[in-house]
C-alpha cells in the first residue's frame, strides 16, 4: 500500500506466542490499538475502508512466524466489502450453529463454508466500527476472541492455521455491523481440503465438515 496506508502489527516479544495465548487484558490493548489506527486512518482524505487481518501458518501463506496482523487501509471500498454493507450482513440468529456467547457477542459457525473451519463473531446489537465500541465492549471482545481462537486450537490440539479478519464499515455506511470473519483449510490436524476444479468453475463448493456438527464440538470444547 502507498502512502503509507498499510501497517503490521506485533502482538508481543513472544515470538512462539499467539493471539490465544495471550492475557485478555494484552488482547484488549491490541483492540485498542487496532480501534485507535482505525479512527487515524478512516479521517484520511485517501482512505475509504480499513481492513486489519492475520494470517496465522506457513499453510495459510504466513512468511513471519511471529504473532502478528497488518492494517490495511484501501482508497476504495473492497468488492466483497461492499456486497456485505449492499446485502446488510447482520449476526446468524441460528442458535444450533452458535457456540459461544459472551456479554453482548456471540461466535458461530457459518451455515454454508467453503472452508471447513468458517466462524463469525459480532456484537449482537448493532456497532459499526472498531472505534464505536465501549470500554467495555471492547474488553467483551477481546474476551471473545481470545476464547475463540484457543478452541479453535483445542480442536485439533495444535497450533491451527488460519485467516482472521475483521469487517467494519465504509465511509457514509449506515448499514455497517463490525464482525470478525475466521477460516482455516484444515479438515482434519494437518490434513488441508483443497478447493477442486469442479468448485471454481461453478462457484459451488462441497465442504466435507457439516457446520452443525462443528458447531457441537467448539460447543463442547468451550463448556
Amino acid at each position: 500500500m502507498p502512502d503509507d496506508r498499510c501497517d503490521v502489527v506485533l502482538y508481543t516479544s513472544e515470538h512462539y506466542s499467539s493471539l490465544a495465548e495471550l492475557p485478555v487484558d494484552h488482547v484488549k490493548d491490541i483492540v485498542d490499538l487496532w480501534a485507535l489506527r482505525t479512527s487515524s486512518l478512516m479521517s484520511r482524505q485517501d482512505v475509504q475502508n480499513v481492513l486489519i487481518f492475520e494470517n496465522r501458518g506457513r499453510e495459510v501463506g504466513a512468511t513471519i512466524d511471529h504473532p502478528h496482523c497488518q492494517i490495511y487501509a484501501f482508497d476504495h471500498v473492497p468488492q466483497r466489502t461492499s456486497q456485505r454493507l449492499s446485502n446488510k450482513w447482520q449476526p446468524d440468529p441460528d442458535l444450533e450453529r452458535r457456540f459461544i456467547e459472551f456479554n453482548g457477542w456471540a461466535a458461530w459457525v457459518i451455515a454454508a463454508p467453503i472452508y471447513p473451519i468458517s466462524i463469525e463473531i459480532a456484537p449482537i446489537t448493532q456497532i459499526a466500527n472498531l472505534t464505536s465500541l465501549s470500554e467495555q465492549d471492547r474488553l467483551s471482545f477481546a474476551t471473545i476472541l481470545k476464547n475463540v481462537m484457543q478452541t479453535i486450537d483445542q480442536l485439533f490440539d495444535s497450533k491451527t492455521p488460519y485467516m482472521m479478519w475483521i469487517n467494519q464499515d465504509a465511509k457514509n455506511s449506515p448499514e455497517s455491523w463490525l464482525h470478525v470473519e475466521v477460516v482455516s483449510p484444515w479438515r482434519e490436524k494437518n490434513v488441508s481440503r483443497y478447493i477442486a476444479a469442479a468448485e471454481v468453475a461453478t462457484g459451488e463448493f462441497f465442504n466435507p465438515i457439516n457446520p452443525e456438527d462443528l458447531a457441537k464440538r467448539l460447543r463442547s470444547l468451550h463448556s
